[in-house]
């Protein structure tokens, strides 16, 4: 992955300056902070009707900070998508994720950590969970991390999908983390 913010973009991230006034509320808030945001701003009702599913995805998820890292980690790696890698290196970092977690999750990880990468390997592969992983799971974390896991695998596709679409710069401070810390 080329893990750098000097990327032409077909649908640059707007400008405060150019912030929709009807999402004016929102700037000051998580999607005024990031690229990926200022990006789908561009969709002002796309953007204010992303913003609650974000809300549980990101902050309420059954499966945890840590464990919803993982699943990030291993959607970014699977989709190629450099810049949610990059930010989320720099999320599980803050997390105390050591970075040989984190290399172990664009690879073949062991334990919990596999069961995790099997089962976003499993929904990209075969678009479900297998009655195996799905049980493994729910057993271990319970259903409502199952449901979470499919969503966040789901909402960073999409994501995804946008970054790579639009060539989104990464944004600066994680790119200068990248380029002082690499993985």
């Amino acid at each position: 992955m080329n893990i750098s913010n000097k990327m032409v973009s077909s649908c640059p991230p707007i400008t405060d300056e150019e912030w929709p006034v009807e999402i004016d509320d929102m700037k000051a808030g998580f999607a005024g902070s990031l690229n990926v945001y200022r990006t789908m701003a561009h969709h002002p009702a796309l953007l204010k009707a992303w913003a609650p599913l974000r809300q549980h995805i990101v902050k309420n998820s059954a499966l945890g900070s840590v464990r919803s890292e993982l699943v990030i980690l291993r959607a970014a790696h699977r989709m190629g998508s450099a810049y949610e890698w990059a930010h989320h290196v720099s999320r599980a970092r803050a997390l105390g994720i050591s970075d040989a977690r984190i290399r172990a999750m664009g690879g073949t990880p062991a334990g919990e950590d596999g069961l995790i990468a099997r089962a976003v390997d499993t929904l990209f592969d075969n678009a479900r969970l297998s009655a195996e992983i799905e049980q493994a799971i729910s057993s271990s974390m319970g259903t409502q991390a199952v449901l979470d896991l499919i969503a966040t695998v789901g909402f960073y596709s999409v994501l995804g999908y946008i970054l790579m679409t639009f060539n989104t710069p990464i944004d600066e401070h994680v790119a200068d983390e990248m380029a002082k810390r690499p993985i």
